[in-house]
């Protein structure tokens, strides 16, 4: 790894540098180009994992450090919230803290509300935050029943036609024209985004793509107020450049007018959001709309082995359309490591159980659990890798969960932390502890926090984990200082440590909690782990049935490309061959793989399935020959819980009530012994069928689905003593 290399996973708090020149050290050739290119017109393409968040922001500390940029006239625009925190947060590393840098939601929300009395008058209608139940209610005054699914979709139709800047008078004109498959009658949707709208209107509340429309429109209608913000904003910067809608597009030539300081970072095949009305349109033409532009191609990857890179490349080579036109062949600069793993498995059980033990095996060869990840291309693929998880023990995190800053145990701890740095001297718990990390241990002793963390994977760990994160921040800072030390003399206290959580939560930049993270694809975008598994790789999901078009399919292969870049060192791929245990094993692994993985031919000819080097994973011991059937009409099961149940929902049960509640009474208790949540015992599913079943011994307990081997030797002995009437070790007391 070079000293280029630069991931977030690094030592936070390096030492701010103390010259323009000092910003540019360590920065490859590429990167350097791009630092120092502060005039007209930037066009940056940078491939995964090249460095492209530390070009930019190295650029922007650069110019200010030289002299060359205001700091407050700089504004740096990127897609999430995340990303904005963490740009701020790099800024501030290098000495250029007073930038703006917001996505283009927030930077428009402020101007909206500053602007809004003296070009409109009164105040800011009230933002909508959930646009799903007032989609509801038009609907069901169009007297149009919408199921929830379909209620998720009609809204996400409503929101592409707001970014593509559509009425809804030409809303079926233009879903025509785009090629969308909308989920009800284009007629029907183009009601109820008129209602919508009118409803919106009689509330004065606003939504999201409101906030954009409505900025867009001041800054057309008032040229005062557009040139007093191009007063401010003399430079702009704009990060995944590849997924701007044309409403933010539009935004961003009105914030520019006819200046050309504009530096756009992005690369077209990790376009995946074009569902939005994302477009990489913008980046592939930005040297036809500026033809003296420089343009700079970072393509030295320090994210990923030698072997990940190979097969990142690979995947691109076979792909097609305008976008692979201008794909970038990466480069990795890290040592080799060891080869993609692809595995096969006979049902989607048994690959969610492969995958918790090839992570087990990973987090006992220490891999931290916080550095793998578990990707799926939709989220309802993550309960069954959540449920095996649980059953191997491991730690997990859903991406998209409770925010870090936002937990009550970060909460009341923060709030400990800032009593200890005002009132400390008075606290006998900080009498013999003089460094900060030692302070922090000692403070947060009293929130539950201890130098071992406790068993399991429930609530107990995650408050565990968090308060850990917080220890290892201040371990990071006292580290800092101690190497600063020499100069400045000086070393962290809890004061600084107090004004870093606190910048770090208006930034929302929060900390690494330890644990597995599962994710779709689309919600990995710009994150980075150790080890990846991509899961569930055959046709029909990756690509996903609905991708109909060249240009769909070609999104659903740049989609995989993004799931294979965020490894580091270990990537694995895996499929299953049918949905459940003993289905017909009628699935293909995806199309995407053919030529890649080993055994196949290349895309359009035919080849082997699986083959030499494919690993085949296990079935469950206790499979089950054949299709699972209703035990009561006889109808194939597919979904997961009735399986478990052996039945359909709907059909009646003769599940015994009182062994049932028995049963679940038992389960808190030993949740609460293991300190994890209830479903990693038993699932509510599990109990029922157990409650059904009345296991007399311990081979039929196992035949049940979700009752594994280990669980039977962890519970086997007070679920069957629960069975048989018996209190819970109540025959060990009689022995």
């Amino acid at each position: 790894m070079t000293a280029a290399t630069h991931s977030s996973s690094s030592s936070s708090f390096p030492q701010v540098p103390d010259s323009p020149d000092a910003v540019l050290a360590g920065l490859d050739p590429e990167q350097r180009e791009v630092a120092t290119a502060l005039h007209g017109p930037v066009c940056v393409l940078a491939g995964a994992g090249t460095g492209k968040t530390r070009a930019i922001t190295h650029r922007i500390a650069y110019g200010v450090r030289a002299g060359i940029l205001q700091p407050a006239s700089v504004l740096a625009v990127t897609f999430t919230n995340r990303a904005a925190g963490e740009m701020r947060g790099r800024l501030r590393e290098l000495g250029a803290g007073g930038v703006q840098a917001r996505t283009f939601h927030s930077a428009a929300l402020r101007q909206l509300q500053y602007f809004w009395p003296r070009a409109v008058g009164g105040d800011l209608p009230r933002l909508l935050e959930r646009k799903v139940q007032l989609v509801a209610e038009a609907a069901a005054r169009c007297r149009i029943r919408l199921d929830r699914n379909e209620l998720r979709d009609v809204t996400g139709e409503i929101e592409w036609a707001k970014v593509t800047q559509t009425v809804p008078a030409d809303y079926p004109a233009a879903a025509a024209k785009a090629g969308r498959e909308a989920p009800r009658d284009a007629a029907e949707i183009s009601q109820i985004y008129g209602l919508y709208e009118q409803l919106k209107r009689d509330r004065s509340m606003i939504d999201f793509e409101d906030v954009l429309l409505l900025t867009v429109g001041i800054l057309q209608d008032r040229h005062d107020i557009a040139e007093q913000i191009r007063r401010q904003y003399q430079h702009f910067v704009v990060d995944e450049y590849q997924d701007v809608s044309p409403l933010q597009q539009r935004l961003l030539e009105l914030w520019m007018g006819d200046r050309d300081s504009l530096c756009v970072v992005g690369d077209a095949s990790q376009t995946i959001y074009s569902f939005t009305g994302a477009t990489p349109d913008h980046l592939l033409n930005f040297r036809t709309r500026h033809p003296h532009a420089t343009v700079v191609k970072l393509i030295r990857d320090y994210r990923s082995t030698p072997q990940v890179v190979h097969l990142a490349n690979g995947l691109l080579n076979q792909a097609k359309g305008r976008a692979a036109e201008h794909r970038l062949e990466l480069v990795s600069q890290r040592e080799p490591g060891p080869e993609p793993v692809y595995a096969e498995y006979a049902d989607e059980p048994a690959e969610a159980e492969g995958t918790a033990r090839r992570i087990r095996d990973l987090i006992a060869a220490g891999v931290p659990a916080g550095e793998i990840a578990v990707l799926y291309r939709i989220n309802a693929q993550s309960e069954v890798y959540e449920q095996a998880l649980a059953d191997a023990g491991v730690p997990y995190q859903l991406r998209g969960a409770e925010r870090f800053f936002e937990r009550q145990e970060v909460r009341k701890a923060i709030a400990g932390l800032r009593s200890a740095a005002r009132f400390g001297g008075n606290d006998p718990l900080l009498d013999d502890v003089v460094d900060l990390p030692s302070q922090v241990r000692a403070v947060l002793s009293g929130n539950g926090w201890s130098p071992e963390p406790p068993a399991g994977s429930g609530a107990v760990r995650d408050q565990w984990e968090s308060l850990a994160a917080l220890v290892r921040l201040a371990e990071q800072l006292h580290l800092s200082r101690a190497d600063a030390g020499g100069k400045a003399g000086t070393t962290a206290s809890l004061s600084d440590l107090v004004t870093e959580l606190d910048e770090r939560a208006a930034a929302q930049h929060a900390p690494t909690v330890q644990g597995v993270t599962l994710a779709s694809l689309h919600a990995a975008k710009g994150l980075e782990w150790d080890a990846v598994f991509l899961v569930g790789l055959t046709d029909g999901m990756m690509p996903i049935t609905y991708a109909k078009t060249d240009e769909q399919v070609e999104e659903e292969r740049r989609l995989l490309y993004v799931g294979v870049t965020r490894a580091r060192l270990h990537l694995n791929l895996s499929w299953a061959l049918s949905r459940a245990p003993g289905g017909r094993a009628s699935r293909r692994p995806s199309r995407f793989l053919s030529g890649l993985r080993p055994g196949s031919a290349a895309a359009g000819t035919r080849g082997a399935v699986g083959g030499a080097g494919v690993e085949r994973g296990s079935g469950r011991k206790r499979g089950r020959r054949g299709p699972v059937q209703c035990r009561v009409c006889g109808r194939t099961l597919t979904d997961a819980g009735e399986m478990k149940l052996m039945r359909c929902e709907d059909c009646p049960s003769d599940m015994d009530e009182g062994l049932y509640e028995r049963l679940r009474e038992w389960r808190v208790g030993q949740a609460q012994e293991l300190g994890q949540p209830a479903f990693c015992v038993f699932t509510d599913k599990t109990l029922m069928a157990i409650a059904e079943a009345v296991p007399g011994s311990e081979a039929e307990l196992q035949q049940i689905s979700g009752v594994g081997g280990r669980k039977v030797e962890r519970f086997g002995a007070d679920v069957l003593a629960i069975c048989a009437g018996e209190e819970v070790g109540e025959a060990d007391e009689e022995d």
